[in-house]
């Protein structure tokens, strides 16, 4: 398929790049256990490998079907665009670069709005890092609102199939820094969202909550606040565990909790709305973490935040 077949589908990027993701992991898994000192978090398990798998087969299947709809709004509001762009190399760099300030406040939004967390959490709530955590996606991405992101760059003249093709690529970018094995990227990491600064992001250290939103570009995070070196051991997923490899127990699990607590008895209207709409609570726990060093195992007494 060339590329303006590619761009009239662009919902197939994905599928299209799904065989180098598999290298990948291929990849990733043998050196992970031919090293004994790799961590056990770094480690595949074929439940969670498979609850991954199945996770990423729900979250394409729904946005197959809801790419029907959105396509159609985004052609709408593409009537009312304030300029004609004519795709060319530098205005697609722009659209890459505009789509990922935009993934940035997206992603941010996922973490600070409890509605959107409900389906971002789907994501953070494996305990594992490596390649196949790229695939660990929620179905309910269109019903939070993920879609609204993305309108200002198609009223600004970016053609809607441009516009989702940036998106996906963004996505599929971002499958590479789901990874224990690289440390560094040495000057990139000034620039460039890394695998070091994914790991932070995917911590439930204190230090570690709400960090590093960058998409491809760790520059926002830069601008705006939100950046977080690597320093502490990343202890990952979030800080009350879901425990289930069951993608429909991972994927709904938050939401049964949000629909439990707004239907508490005397609860005011702005009460239940700050349920639905208010950032997250985190309330200081305390845990026992079991962490591999090297052949060897230390267990840590860690405050982190529920």
């Amino acid at each position: 398929m060339d590329i303006n077949g590619l761009i009239k589908y662009p919902e197939l990027l994905l599928l299209i790049l799904a065989p180098i993701f598999y290298v990948f992991m291929i990849i990733e898994w043998y050196f992970v256990n031919k090293k004994p000192t790799a961590p056990l978090s770094s480690q595949y398990r074929l439940p969670e490998v498979l609850c991954n798998f199945s996770l990423a087969a729900m979250h394409q299947t729904a946005d197959l079907v809801a790419g029907l709809l959105i396509i159609e709004l985004y052609f709408y509001f593409f009537n009312w665009r304030l300029f004609s762009i004519e795709m060319t190399w530098s205005y697609f760099f722009l659209l890459v670069l505009a789509q990922d300030f935009c993934y940035y406040w997206f992603h941010r939004a996922s973490h600070r709005i409890r509605w959107m967390w409900a389906a971002h959490v789907t994501h953070h709530s494996s305990e594992t890092m490596n390649f196949s955590t790229a695939f660990r996606q929620s179905l309910l991405y269109p019903l939070v609102g993920m879609w609204i992101f993305w309108i200002p760059l198609v009223i600004l003249g970016f053609e809607p199939r441009w516009v989702i093709f940036s998106v996906l690529l963004n996505l599929g970018l971002q499958f590479f820094v789901h990874t224990q094995t690289i440390q560094s990227l040495g000057i990139l990491e000034w620039i460039l969202n890394t695998p070091s600064h994914h790991r932070v992001h995917h911590g439930r250290n204190p230090q570690y909550i709400d960090k590093n939103y960058a998409g491809v570009f760790i520059i926002w995070d830069r601008l705006f606040g939100t950046f977080e070196p690597e320093k502490e051991r990343v202890l990952y997923g979030i800080t009350h565990s879901v425990k289930s490899f069951n993608p429909f127990v991972v994927t709904f699990k938050e939401w049964g909790s949000m629909w439990q607590e707004v239907r508490g008895k005397g609860l005011s209207v702005r009460q239940r709305l700050s349920i639905l709409f208010a950032p997250p609570k985190y309330l200081p726990i305390n845990e026992q973490h079991v962490l591999e060093v090297n052949d060897r195992t230390r267990t840590l007494e860690v405050d982190v935040k529920q």
